[in-house]
């Protein structure tokens, strides 16, 4: 024992013995990345989303006030703004859901026409029973709403293209099954006044909220609900920020985008009923403008075109942030062109404000 020990300790050193000693002993040191505030400012939109239509919504509410404080301010006014964004805000809400899987839908406002014209003219004019015209009417949106899923999950087209036309096709089944024919208040308050429910008034701290409101604020929180509180709407986040990381995890994506496309045309079809009450009757062409105005809010509200990131809260402050510039706009005496010209400039802001988000995440 004491000859092996003798004899080692004279050897010469192993290979892997000189590279150790020539190795550096130096200690790794990790610094924290030192973040701009400009870049702490993009992570915090990008974590929080909603904070910058909030803050432009804050804005309109100034820029109004500041230009007529005597008739901003009244809750004469307020009405208004809350009647002009009902139907906004529920159509919103479906096209949320699409944008949220980074798909668009042109043919929100022309389902939720057709649903109001069907309800309308089986119960009013061809004398069908309401507990049965009605929901065939919510049933129209459902319909069209699968169509849409099942083109897009089935035949991999894209949604733009596939609302692109079924938005003609379903624009053209409704000229034709209407007549072109408006179906006029009286006829409606006589046969069937629960058509024209949601345009019921109350009167809250002085304004005049319509029934159609309050039933704005009740899909928004069931959808909400769904969006941050159950798998699927996980699901609906996961396949719109990466489709494919989603499959990989298990997660069914036909079947999310279905599911979206079917609750969106029947929410669409909901729109429908409180058009009915927001106009009072049942024409053909009415919200004609509702597929543009239900893309503004979304987008302006902060949910990404790209999919993935957006909230309905978001949506619901969109939507006023369109009937608040209005109302300043139109109280300032200027045109209605003007009005037109807010409203694309917000947009292309918060477009480009969302480019500018999404850098965080890459």
């Amino acid at each position: 024992m004491t000859e092996a020990s003798e004899s080692g300790v004279g050897r010469a050193p192993q290979e892997f013995e000189r590279a150790l000693s020539a190795a550096s002993a130096a200690q790794a040191v990790f610094e924290e990345e030192h973040l701009s505030t400009l870049k702490r400012i993009q992570r915090f939109l990008h974590s929080y989303p909603t904070v910058v239509p909030f803050v432009v919504l804050m804005m309109g509410v100034v820029l109004g006030l500041s230009v007529n404080f005597n008739r901003f301010a009244t809750a004469s006014n307020l009405s208004t703004v809350l009647l002009q964004v009902t139907i906004i805000g529920i159509l919103g809400i479906a096209q949320t859901l699409i944008i949220l899987t980074a798909g668009i839908d042109l043919s929100v406002g022309v389902i939720m026409v057709i649903s109001s014209v069907v309800m309308g003219r089986l119960g009013v004019i061809e004398g069908w029973p309401l507990f049965i015209a009605f929901p065939l009417g919510l049933l129209c949106g459902i319909v069209f709403g699968y169509l849409n899923g099942t083109l897009v999950t089935r035949l991999k087209m894209p949604p733009f293209i596939v609302t692109l036309g079924t938005l003609s096709i379903i624009g053209a089944l409704n000229t034709w099954y209407s007549q072109s024919e408006t179906v006029r208040s009286s006829d409606l308050e006589n046969i069937a006044p629960f058509l024209q429910l949601m345009g019921v008034p109350l009167e809250i701290f002085g304004a005049r909220i319509i029934y159609g409101t309050l039933l704005l604020l009740i899909i928004a929180g069931v959808v909400w609900y769904m969006l941050n509180r159950t798998a699927f709407g996980r699901h609906i986040y996961a396949t719109g920020d990466d489709p494919e990381a989603a499959h990989l995890a298990g997660i069914n994506t036909d079947r999310v985008l279905l599911s979206v496309y079917v609750i969106a045309g029947f929410i669409s079809s909901i729109a429908g009923w409180v058009l009915i009450g927001r106009v009072g009757a049942i024409s053909p062409t009415s919200g004609q403008d509702a597929n543009l105005d239900s893309i503004t809010a979304v987008v302006i509200g902060g949910t990404s075109l790209f999919g993935g990131r957006g909230s309905i809260v978001g949506t619901l402050i969109g939507a006023l942030i369109v009937g608040v510039f209005r109302s300043s706009v139109s109280l300032a005496g200027l045109d209605v062109l003007w009005q037109q010209f807010a409203v694309g400039v917000l947009i292309i802001v918060a477009v480009a404000l969302d480019q500018w988000i999404r850098r965080v995440s890459n």
